[in-house]
Order: structure tokens, then C-alpha cells, then sequence
């Protein structure tokens, strides 16, 4: 029993029925007052008309006619439905259904409310004194109990709506939590599942769309979104297990190597740059993750500022410049001229410099490399790194992207395959998405960026002070 009362269903309910029987007394208490007031006003204008009738008769027919009308009008009567009495000078009753000039009734004329009776059978009575010529005292009066039925009906009326709102209140809280109780259970189930590590169930929905089955479609959203990122870890963890072993093995083989038959100092030193090189690599692999998980985190938002893309990506292109001529590709720059965008300059030329180093790895000998940056119709800042290498495949293009990828055309060429990862981070940060695109042949690889809402002055300057930084140290990682 406590634990139903405990529940929210029950204790909302209760909440509810509280609520309704305050609204229902502060609709019942000025209706009763209202109709108070008004069976004692009507109850007042009644006897003041009788009194005015008597009266009437009294200054027609003298006291001997108003007796006998009084006298008659007391025997056609019901027993106690109306009091009359008229007395002379003396307080001494002439006509009416009383025995007595009541003490309680002052002998100055006015409306008064007294009780009448012996005993325990007293009842209230409201009466009306009238003083008539000749020194005579009428006293006309109506029994208040007759009224008495519609007060109690009204109080029964009152008690029963009462009662059937608190049962109708309790029965529909103990039904709704049989039936939130019977919903979460099922969500019960489903989340101890996951608890113990099956990430494929997911809570159940119904075609309802009420509060909970929005709760449990918004949850499952964020379960199908904790399903991937922990796939995604797992994936990532084997990958670099899988790909740190081959320098890490290569490093132990040379240094066993060394150890077991002591070459050549000249040996030694070459086969020691060697060993640099597996840590080197070892190094930018985490230097790559860290980043990743830096953008992923969203912690790099903070170097936000407005600056000019077409600056970032000429900087990009001249840095890659002496790169393309020793492979003699020819690699181009065009530009719509200044677009501002707000962007992190550092990021922004990581992204350009591993879409080039990328370009330059996969473009022929005598290839072509054209870099873009354009103003789209709708203000968005388009980069565009085209090739005409061998491209990519269709069924790789989703796949490219994901950490530690290699695809068969790049298992050649030097990288770890977080190259293309990195840039698909620096475009989610910045808002915007990577697009790959087939040259035919080759692969165009797109950035778009949303436009800068900043002042012009305040682009301007920021530009021209981050126009140094966004290039001057580009940095790449190898990607398939």
C-alpha cells in the first residue's frame, strides 16, 4: 500500500482530486451565499407584503375585519406555515395562531428572526412587527425550516459530487500507474539489457506519440548514437593496435638486431635513424588522434575568429608548391577573392594541407592539381582540392572517411589512414560536411563553410592577424 501511494501516477491523482474539490467548494461557496441572500431577501419581501396586505385590511374593514380575515386565514392554513397575531394596546392577543406576544420580539416595530416553540422543538422564525392606527400590534412571521430540504439537499448534492470525484480520482490514478507501471517495465528490460552489454536492444515505441513513447524514441536515438561510438572505439582501438604493431615490431627487430650482431658504427647509426623513423611514426599517429579527439570534443571552438579562406587555402597551395614541382604536377590556385568565414585558421590549414598531401601522393607524374575556393548563391564558402589521380571507388567513399581506413588503391603509398578522418572533423566542427566527387578521372574533394556574420572591421583585422598563423604550419597525416 505505501508503495502505491508513493507512486507519481497515484500522488498526481490525489493531486488532481485536492485540486477539483478546492475548485468545487470555491464554486459552491458564493452560489451558496448567493442563494442565501436570496431566500432571505424573498423571504423578507414575502412577509413584508402579507404585513402590507393586513395592514390593508385593517384601514378597510377596522381591527373586527382584520380579525376575522386573520382568524380565517389561520384555519385554512397548514399547521406552522405562517404565523399571525394581532394584539391591542395591552400586548393582548385578538386573532392568530399564537398564544402569546412573544418575549423576544421588541414592541418597536421592525423584522426580526427569534425562535418560537417549546423545548427542543424551538424553531427559527423570521417575523415582521407592524405597528397599526389605534395603538394595535400585527405580527405576520414564516417558520425558516421550511427552507431547510433545500439547504440539506444542496449540502447532499455537494458531498456526493465530492465523493464521486475523489473515487473517480483514486480509481483513474491506480489504473494510469497500472499502466505506466506496465510501460516501464518494459523500459526496465530493455535498460538492464544494455546494463549487461547488449547494445542492440532498444526501447520499445508505440504508434500513440504520448510523452513516454517521445521519451523512448529520443532515447533510442541517443542509444543508436552510443552504439556507434562504441563500436567506433572498438574499431579505432583494434586499428591502432593493428597499426602501431608494425612499427613497434619493426623498432624491437632493429634494436635485437643491433644488440645480438654489433655492426658497424655506421650501421648502427643508420639502422638507429631507422628506429627514429618507426617512433616518428608511432608519434603522429596519437599526435593525429589527439587532435581527432580535440575537434571531436569540441574543445578547439574556442579559436573561432573570422578570417579569409581564400587566404588560408593560398597560403596552403604556395607551402605545397616546391612539393608539386619535384613530382612535376602542376598545381593551381583560383579564388573569387576575399571570402570571410569564422573558422579556426590552424585547423582550416590542417584540413587544406592533408587534402593536398593526399592530391600530390595520388596524382601522376605530369598530373594536375587544382585548388578552388568560391562563394556559393547561398553566402557558403565552397573549397574544392581536385585531382586526377585514380580516385575513389563508389563503395569506399562512405568509408574513407572512417579512422584507420586504407582502401586497396593506398596500400602503397605511406599514412595510417586519418588523413581524410581529420578534415571530415574540421568540417563537422565548422558546421559543414565533406563531399567527394568523382573528376573522371580523379577525385574532387569539397568544403563548405557558412558565411561570417561578424562587422567588416572586425573581419578584417582578425584576417590580417591570423593570416600568418592559418598557414604557416601546415600539418598532415596520412590517409588512404
Amino acid at each position: 500500500m505505501i508503495k502505491v501511494m508513493r507512486s507519481s501516477a497515484v500522488s498526481l491523482a490525489l493531486g488532481y482530486v485536492i485540486l477539483g474539490i478546492a475548485a468545487l467548494v470555491l464554486f459552491a461557496a458564493p452560489l451558496w451565499y448567493a442563494w442565501h441572500v436570496t431566500i432571505q431577501e424573498g423571504r423578507g419581501e414575502i412577509l413584508q407584503s402579507d404585513a402590507q396586505r393586513l395592514s390593508d385590511i385593517f384601514r378597510r374593514d377596522g381591527a373586527t375585519g382584520l380579525q376575522r380575515n386573520i382568524d380565517a386565514r389561520v384555519r385554512m392554513q397548514i399547521a406552522g406555515e405562517r404565523i399571525l397575531l394581532l394584539t391591542d394596546a395591552s400586548m393582548r392577543p385578538l386573532a392568530g395562531n399564537l398564544a402569546a406576544w412573544p418575549r423576544s420580539v421588541p414592541v418597536t416595530p421592525g423584522t426580526y428572526t427569534i425562535k418560537i416553540g417549546a423545548g427542543d422543538r424551538s424553531n427559527e422564525t423570521a417575523l415582521v412587527h407592524v405597528a397599526l392606527l389605534g395603538s394595535y400590534n400585527l405580527l405576520v412571521g414564516r417558520d425558516n425550516k421550511l427552507f431547510a430540504p433545500l439547504e440539506t439537499r444542496f449540502w447532499y448534492g455537494l458531498s456526493a459530487a465530492v465523493a464521486v470525484l475523489m473515487i473517480v480520482g483514486l480509481v483513474g490514478g491506480l489504473l494510469t500507474r497500472r499502466a505506466l507501471m506496465s510501460r516501464i517495465h518494459s523500459i526496465r528490460q530493455t535498460v538492464s539489457a544494455i546494463i549487461h552489454g547488449d547494445l542492440k536492444h532498444r526501447l520499445p515505441t508505440h504508434m500513440s506519440g504520448d510523452e513516454l513513447d517521445t521519451l523512448s524514441r529520443t532515447i533510442n536515438g541517443m542509444l543508436d548514437q552510443i552504439e556507434l561510438l562504441v563500436h567506433g572505439v572498438r574499431n579505432v582501438s583494434n586499428s591502432i593496435a593493428h597499426d602501431l604493431r608494425t612499427p613497434l615490431a619493426e623498432l624491437r627487430s632493429r634494436l635485437e638486431e643491433l644488440a645480438l650482431i654489433r655492426p658497424s658504427t655506421e650501421e648502427t647509426y643508420a639502422e638507429i635513424d631507422a628506429a627514429v623513423a618507426d617512433v616518428d611514426r608511432v608519434i603522429r599517429i596519437f599526435d593525429a588522434l589527439l587532435r581527432l579527439a580535440e575537434i571531436d570534443a569540441g574543445m578547439r571552438r574556442s579559436g573561432f575568429v573570422p578570417l579569409d579562406v581564400a587566404e588560408v587555402a593560398a597560403a596552403a597551395v604556395e607551402f605545397y608548391a616546391p612539393a608539386a614541382e619535384l613530382k612535376n604536377i602542376d598545381l593551381t590556385f583560383q579564388s573569387d577573392g576575399p571570402l570571410p568565414v569564422p573558422g579556426d585558421p590552424v585547423l582550416l590549414a590542417q584540413a587544406l594541407s592533408n587534402l593536398i598531401d593526399n592530391a600530390l601522393k595520388y596524382a601522376p607524374e605530369g598530373g594536375v592539381i587544382g585548388v578552388a575556393v568560391r562563394r556559393r548563391s547561398d553566402g557558403t564558402a565552397e573549397i574544392a582540392v581536385a585531382d586526377n589521380g585514380p580516385g575513389i571507388v563508389d563503395a569506399e567513399k562512405t568509408k574513407v572517411v572512417e579512422r584507420f581506413y586504407r582502401g586497396d588503391s593506398s596500400r602503397g603509398t605511406p599514412g595510417v589512414g586519418l588523413g581524410l578522418s581529420l578534415v571530415q572533423a574540421v568540417a563537422k566542427l565548422h558546421g559543414s560536411t565533406l563531399e567527394l566527387a568523382d573528376q573522371n578521372p580523379g577525385l574532387r574533394v569539397i568544403l563548405a563553410l557558412p558565411p561570417e556574420t561578424a562587422p567588416a572591421a572586425a573581419r578584417a583585422a582578425a584576417a590580417q592577424a591570423n593570416t600568418a598563423q592559418s598557414a604557416a604550419i601546415p600539418v598532415t597525416v596520412g590517409t588512404s
